[in-house]
């Protein structure tokens, strides 16, 4: 999910500068009061380096930092450059149930509600609640008029408008939620700078230094060099290019596409978030995802496959098929969502990190003290 200048919002969002300054294992959920290790004392503080300024970077960065940690945060590009700032931000509680992580899921998903109260979430980040719906859409042809759902069913909303059938309700406000993940990256960031002292370093992680066993510093490229009593490596599908990583474990990039839109009646939209099963003309079924934003922008995403991710970030860019089914989606869907009552404001792709077994793998490394791991995410990295 790096666009600067994101919004026009409706609400007085706050504009977040981008920061340029001189991105947990389920076991730890047990034990995050406790010291990284045994070494600290009471009057030292413990240093840090979180390297990686996504989602999963900068959350512990900032709850580190909040627990009284020295906490330095290495990015290469710049905050919430990839998935992080061009994700949907959807939230759900009990998604997860019944697989290894529930536990994270749903103590994820009341974090999420609690840093909103702590953080002004409506106003900061365009955190709210959501019904989520499951939705039918056929594509209609070229001739076919717009602006009359098929279905009849109240359960639609009024501003989805094409022909769609089998809504059903997947989510309900208790349950399902959304933030704005790039807003979301960056207020916390910020925070963690300004109320607790982190500093961000642009710079390329190079290598670790280990000395018997144990994690001492970082070397970025060009040479400088952290101390630090502990490491974590939140490098999103760039895990499998830092080789000490990828000996240990296979850690891939699913390329997804994204469309932000802008339309001419921003509150005719509904906060619904759509699951859709989408049968395009001539084409086979595909299952993208719509999401209105409080800021009065719409989020569609779909159109994935697995592809080599590239070294800079910043270098990734959609396929143009995939943006224009997007767009087809959108004005198959909604009538307010087609050309000429809707501005394209984004056309974007990034890189989800995905594991083989589809877990993520979290925790201290083996065999390398103080030096933590934190990736393979999927779809749920903002969760």
């Amino acid at each position: 999910m790096a666009i600067a200048s994101l919004f026009r919002p409706i609400r007085k969002y706050p504009t977040l500068p981008d920061l340029v300054i001189t991105a947990t294992s389920i076991r730890c959920l047990s034990s995050l009061s406790q010291p990284m290790d045994d070494r600290q004392q009471p009057e030292s503080k413990k240093r840090v380096v979180v390297c990686g300024g996504g989602i999963i970077g900068v959350c512990t960065a900032y709850f580190l930092a909040k627990k009284g940690a020295a906490v330095t945060l290495v990015e290469k590009s710049s905050v919430a450059c990839a998935a992080s700032g061009k994700a949907g931000g959807f939230l759900a509680l009990d998604w997860c149930d019944g697989g290894p992580v529930e536990s994270l899921a749903r103590a994820s998903f009341n974090l999420h509600r609690s840093l909103s109260e702590e953080l002004n979430g409506p106003d900061s980040y365009g955190y709210r609640p959501l019904t989520t719906l499951s939705i039918t859409v056929t594509e209609s042809g070229p001739s076919s008029p717009s602006g009359s759902k098929s279905s009849g069913d109240s359960t639609i909303p009024s501003w989805v408008d094409g022909a769609t059938r089998g809504p059903r309700t997947i989510g309900t406000t208790q349950t399902t939620a959304q933030v704005h993940p790039q807003l979301f990256t960056r207020t916390l960031l910020n925070t963690a700078v300004e109320k607790y002292g982190v500093e961000v370093v642009i710079g390329k992680l190079e290598q670790l230094r280990v000395e018997e066993g144990r994690v001492g510093s970082v070397v970025l490229e060009g040479g400088r060099v952290i101390e630090s009593d502990s490491v974590v490596l939140s490098l999103g599908p760039w895990t499998g290019k830092f080789e000490m990583l990828a000996s240990m474990f296979r850690v891939s990039g699913l390329k997804a596409h994204s469309i932000v839109l802008e339309p001419k009646d921003p509150g005719a939209i509904t906060p619904h978030a759509l699951f859709l099963s989408f049968h395009p003309q001539g084409g086979k079924a595909m299952d993208p995802e719509v999401y209105p934003r409080p800021t009065g922008e719409v989020y569609i995403c779909g159109m994935s496959a697995e592809e080599e991710v590239p070294d800079d970030p910043e270098q990734i860019v959609g396929n143009p098929a995939s943006i224009a089914m997007l767009k087809r989606v959108g004005k198959s869907v909604s009538s307010h969502l087609r050309e000429g009552e809707a501005r394209v404001k984004a056309e974007q792709a990034c890189f989800l990190p995905c594991t083989e077994d589809g877990v993520p793998i979290i925790g201290e490394v083996p065999g390398m003290k103080g030096c933590y791991v934190a990736t393979g995410h999927s779809c749920w990295g903002i969760l």
